[in-house]
């Protein structure tokens, strides 16, 4: 399960392009919270904290407690903006959220049990159509990462998020079809192979047809 985290901040009076410049030559990130039925507010925080955070790799997929002042807001982050040059943060979006409210995360798919995939061993390359999937769960249990076990999967079969154990609690936010997480293929090696042997049974084939 991802870990609370903590970040503090300041309310931020001004608006608009000058004053964010402003704040991000003082080191801080402008940002807003907003949604729970009430008025959006807007905060800043120090980069260097905000970056720390970001550097966990669970940053998107963790309630976050924005201490503005004296009151702390729990919240969940929806988007941070980034410079495309410097790749420096710009701006934050946060999510205000009652603290058993259901969310939607996007959750980092990890794979396991290679060894136990008879297609893998013989070569086959695992496919991953879905690096994550977005689940439905409660705020206070957003899982870090899901796990797909590929014990017995062949070369050909396709893993559909029926087959993989959710954490309890959390359901998929696609819920009208049994979506792809990843197939196992053939390498490009034995397709050309195939390919080779399919071409040469053609032409015995025609030539036996001539004959």
């Amino acid at each position: 399960m991802s870990d609370q985290l903590t970040l503090s901040a300041e309310t931020r009076e001004r608006a608009g392009k000058g004053a964010s410049r402003a704040m991000r030559r003082e080191g801080r990130v402008p940002a807003v919270i907003y949604g729970n039925n009430e008025e959006p507010l807007g905060i800043h925080v120090e980069e260097k904290a905000l970056l720390k955070l970001l550097h966990t790799g669970h940053f998107m997929n963790s309630v976050v407690m924005v201490e503005a002042g004296s009151k702390a807001v729990r919240t969940l982050p929806k988007d941070v903006q980034f410079h495309p040059v410097s790749g420096r943060p710009l701006h934050v979006d946060f999510l205000r959220i009652a603290k058993n409210a259901k969310v939607n995360v996007h959750v980092p798919v990890h794979f396991e049990n290679e060894e136990a995939s008879p297609g893998i061993k013989r070569g086959g390359v695992l496919n991953v159509v879905r690096h994550e999937v977005e689940l439905v769960c409660d705020a206070a249990k957003i899982p870090d990462s899901i796990s797909v076990d590929l014990a017995g999967y062949d070369v050909g079969d396709s893993i559909h998020i029926s087959a993989v154990k959710l954490p309890a609690g959390a359901t998929p936010a696609i819920d009208d079809r049994d979506f792809t997480i990843a197939t196992v293929v053939a390498p490009s090696s034995l397709k050309s192979a195939e390919g080779d042997n399919e071409t040469e049974a053609d032409a015995s084939d025609g030539e036996a047809a001539e004959g």
